[in-house]
C-alpha cells in the first residue's frame, strides 16, 4: 500500500497553504468573494482534469500520435445539501494535432476514464463522470 502525506497550513485571513508529498506548495482560500486563490473544491476539478489529461497525453505519445495543443474543460455540478459534494462532473477534451487518429484519441480517453485516472476513480462512487472530446484540425498556413 502506497501512503502519501500532505500538509495544509493555515495562513490566516481564510488562506491556506497546501504542501504536496513532493514538497510543492499551493495557495488556497475559502473566501469566495475575494477570489484571490483557488478553493479546495476548485482544485478538485483541476485535479481530475489534470489526471485524465496526463493519462491521455501519455497514451497518445505511446501510440506515436502528435498532439500540438490540448485542453480539458471541466464542469462540476454540486449538490444543494451539505456537504455539497459533486453530483456530476463533465470533462470535455479538446485536442489539436497533426493527423490525430480519432480512434486513438477515443481509446486514450476511455482508458483514462475507466482504468487509469485515480482521481476520477476516487470521485466516481458519488459523482457521475462523463467525458466528451473534439479534435481540432491543425490549420494549414497558406
Amino acid at each position: 500500500m502506497a501512503e502519501l502525506k500532505a500538509q495544509v497550513h493555515y495562513g490566516e485571513n481564510d488562506f491556506f497553504i497546501g504542501i504536496s508529498p513532493g514538497g510543492h506548495s499551493s495557495i488556497m482560500e475559502t473566501n469566495g468573494e475575494r477570489a484571490s486563490a483557488a478553493t479546495p473544491i476548485e482544485l478538485l476539478l483541476i485535479a481530475v482534469g489534470g489526471c485524465m489529461a496526463s493519462d491521455v497525453v501519455d497514451i497518445l505519445r505511446k501510440k506515436r500520435e502528435k498532439v500540438t495543443d490540448y485542453k480539458v474543460e471541466v464542469t462540476g455540478e454540486r449538490r444543494e445539501d451539505f456537504p455539497r459534494s459533486f453530483k456530476s462532473i463533465k470533462l470535455h477534451h479538446i485536442l489539436t494535432g497533426e493527423a490525430l487518429s480519432e480512434n486513438a484519441v477515443k481509446q486514450a480517453i476511455e482508458l483514462s476514464d475507466s482504468k487509469y485516472c485515480s482521481v476520477a476513480a476516487t470521485l466516481r462512487p458519488t459523482a457521475e463522470i462523463s467525458v466528451t472530446y473534439e479534435i481540432v484540425p491543425v490549420s494549414v498556413a497558406v
